[in-house]
């Protein structure tokens, strides 16, 4: 990682969450907030499509496995939008199978994080996309 990733200022870049679990959206939300990050969370793709349309974020992390819509159906969702098609989305999952990375690539993900992410991982995601589109 070149010094410019980790020196990119991403404050006040605006970040969703989608994910079923509590532990996952509360790491991500806590370690976003301290980088500066305005953080919105959803349970899932439902609720997320909801938000996104409100809070217009610059960046959505997916999670794979969840109810209802898992993030294969949201992120299509979010790519087959022409509002929201060039939103960067990085999907996450616990699997790490070729076979799930070229179905995120396919449903137009930008990139894919395995679970547990790092800190690192996280935020060097947002520095990637996020200043991409700003």
């Amino acid at each position: 990682m070149s010094a410019e990733d980790t020196e990119t200022d991403i404050s006040g870049v605006k970040v969703m969450v989608i994910d079923d679990s509590k532990t996952i959206r509360r790491t991500a939300e806590s370690l976003l907030k301290k980088a500066g990050c305005e953080v919105m969370t959803a349970i899932d793709g439902f609720e997320a499509l909801a938000m996104i349309a409100d809070h217009h974020p610059d960046v959505i992390f997916v999670d794979i496995m969840m109810p209802r819509l898992d993030g294969y159906q949201t992120c299509a969702l979010i790519k087959h939008n022409e509002v929201y098609k060039d939103i960067p989305v990085i999907m996450l999952s616990s699997k790490d199978g070729l076979f799930d990375r070229a179905r995120g690539r396919i449903v137009g993900s930008e990139q894919y994080l395995t679970k547990p992410f790092t800190k690192d991982e996280l935020l060097g995601a947002i520095r990637r996309y996020a200043t991409k589109a700003a």
